[in-house]
């Protein structure tokens, strides 16, 4: 069954859009929204996705036992709340590169991948949707 998404940006040409899950779109905005410091953090975040500004230490892919996945993840304040929004990429019909935010994970507490994130990285890493 697809999933469905509410659009939040893209770029001027339309290639490269980021989308948010609808299901978790309230929890995802809220947080971005709850502070000038969390909105400025995935406003530069996006900004460097658009543009396609590799910066692993804010946004990388994840890899499960070497393996990589569509997954990727945001990361906001490393080193302090450390937390991270999930996000799955893939190409519309059109074409179009799609990052979908999918899921909040705050205060993530280990540099490693634990069982209960592999599990959720490897669940929405078969989510699918329908964008426009």
């Amino acid at each position: 069954m697809k999933r469905d998404s509410v659009f939040l940006i893209a770029t001027q040409d339309g290639k490269r859009a980021i989308f948010v899950d609808k299901i978790n779109a309230s929890e995802i905005l809220h947080y971005i929204n709850q502070d000038e410091r969390h909105k400025k953090k995935f406003l530069f975040i996006t900004e460097l996705i658009l543009r396609r500004i590799k910066n692993p230490q804010l946004y990388d892919k994840e890899e499960i036992n070497g393996r990589k996945t569509s997954v990727t993840a945001m990361k906001f304040f490393k080193g302090q709340e450390n937390d991270r929004i999930y996000c799955r990429e893939f190409s519309s019909k059109g074409k179009r590169q799609i990052i979908m935010a999918i899921i909040l994970i705050e205060k993530k507490k280990t540099q490693k991948l634990t069982k209960p994130i592999k599990s959720l990285i490897e669940k929405i890493s078969k989510y699918e949707y329908e964008v426009e």
